[in-house]
């Protein structure tokens, strides 16, 4: 819940700009909203002036004032900064000052297609393949693909977490609902989905675990640092060694593909990218991708389903007048 934020009392136009900002964010209980919003909010009233009055700003000069800082940033930049404007603006104005308004020319900017790369069956094959590339990473990159699922997902598994006979695991989702309604919960606490794969996956995972009952599927080569603190969850009891980290996965999958120096290989979101795309191009439908996927919304998973040649072809054939129809 956020915190209760007494506005100075008097005249509208004594709340400056710059003490407006202070008293919107110092309301946000959340660390990581504060983060996100602390810099939109105080570089936009940096350029607004942060002594002037708040009374005394147009609308069109927040607008002015979004362009010239975030005009030329990404998509999703540009709408994160515009949306935190919005809401401080929005507060002010819920607490009885006169304030203004994000102008409706500054127009929140629809999210382009993914430009994620989509590497080919045969290009994935001959990377898991690859003498070079050690079992733990043949296992993880197949699991990607025939998952689809996030990287995060599949690397916070557990060996207790597997259905190997059934080929399926239970993990924790982005943005998992609570059981509960209480903050932080633990895996245990929230939703989980499944996930499930094919023989690739099959055929790897009994090579990796070697005869491991517990602890996390993916392990590092090393024992934790004595400054890390892990979870019971995250520790091989059996091996004292600690989960395989997102960060190492992408540094170890660049190394296997980079082609002109580091940080020019593949990303371990490409796999899921490539796999639904793949399902959308052999004809699955929108509602299946969606169920592999996990999506919540259709626009989410909708550029994922490109039906083949074939398939065009096929329903093309439908509107032939009827006599040429075979």
């Amino acid at each position: 819940m956020s915190t209760v934020v007494a506005l100075p009392a008097g005249s509208t136009t004594s709340l400056t700009v710059g003490r407006a900002a202070e008293l919107f964010l110092d309301s946000l209980a959340n660390p990581n909203t504060i983060r996100g919003y602390a810099t939109a909010v105080g570089k936009t009233a940096e350029r607004l002036g942060e002594h002037r009055p708040l009374a005394t700003v147009a609308d069109d000069e927040v607008g002015e004032a979004l362009e010239s800082l975030w005009g030329r940033a990404a998509v999703g930049t540009w709408n994160a900064r515009r949306a935190a404007v919005g809401s401080w603006l929005s507060w002010c104005r819920d607490r009885g000052h006169d304030a203004p308004i994000v102008p409706g020319w500054t127009k929140r900017l629809a999210a382009p297609d993914s430009e994620t790369p989509v590497r080919s069956r045969l290009a994935i094959d001959r990377l898991v393949a690859r003498r070079e590339v050690a079992l733990r990473e043949k296992t993880l990159y197949r699991m990607l693909y025939e998952t689809a699922a996030r990287a995060e997902e599949i690397l916070g598994l557990n060996i207790e977490d597997l259905d190997l006979t059934g080929r399926r695991a239970p993990v924790k989702a982005k943005g998992a609902r609570a059981k509960t309604r209480r903050r932080g919960q633990a895996r245990e606490e929230v939703v989980l989905e499944i996930v499930y794969w094919d023989a690739g996956t099959a055929r790897l995972l009994p090579r990796l675990l070697k005869g491991r009952t517990r602890g996390p599927v993916f392990l590092t080569h090393r024992r934790p640092g004595p400054g890390k603190v892990l979870g019971p969850r995250d520790t091989c009891l059996d091996t004292e060694l600690a989960r395989l980290s997102y960060g190492q996965a992408r540094a170890l999958l660049d190394a296997h593909t980079a082609h002109q120096g580091p940080g020019t290989g593949w990303d371990l979101h490409e796999f899921r990218h490539s796999a639904l795309t793949h399902l959308g191009e052999a004809g699955a439908s929108l509602l299946l991708l969606m169920a592999k996927s996990r999506h919540k919304k259709p626009e989410n998973v909708r550029r994922y389903f490109k039906p083949s040649d074939q398939a065009l072809a096929e329903v093309t054939s439908l509107l032939a007048p009827g006599d040429s129809r075979r």
